[in-house]
């Protein structure tokens, strides 16, 4: 009993080591300046995650957002600036990319349509609150 409670704690105490390596892997790929590595971030959180889709790229642990991460890296390194990067991204993956995509002719509706259900919600309350008025 005492030596299945004793493994127990081994594995429990290996299964918190586990998050560790996910930062030293990302500590590995960090910029050794801060000023660039900080650009880094700042890049990789206005970018969507293509396999999660709700998330950043620094947020997400998918291995794409993981070469997304490395790749922004490497642009930088390469004296690109932040909007050369984003331009590159958007060109490869386009605006589905980018966490706020633009306010242009084919995403008036994505930008729009949550006004629309808001103006639509107020109208069906006032309709609903005139009709209790009445009586009816």
């Amino acid at each position: 009993m005492i030596k299945s409670a004793g493994l127990i704690f081994i594995l429990m105490g290996l299964f918190l080591l586990i998050p560790l390596s996910v930062w030293a892997m990302s500590a590995e790929n960090a910029l050794p300046d801060p000023a660039q590595e900080e650009r880094a971030e700042k890049v990789g959180s206005e970018l969507r995650c293509v396999v999660c889709q709700s998330e950043s790229i620094n947020d997400s642990q998918a291995e794409m957002a993981h070469d997304m991460r490395i790749l922004i890296r490497e642009k930088i390194k390469g004296g690109w600036t932040d909007d050369q990067i984003l331009g590159y991204l958007r060109d490869r993956y386009g605006d589905f990319i980018l966490l706020r995509p633009p306010f242009q002719t084919n995403t008036y509706v994505l930008w729009l349509l949550p006004f629309g259900f808001l103006m639509l919600a107020a109208g069906l309350l006032c309709l609903l609150f005139r009709r209790r008025a009445r009586g009816g």
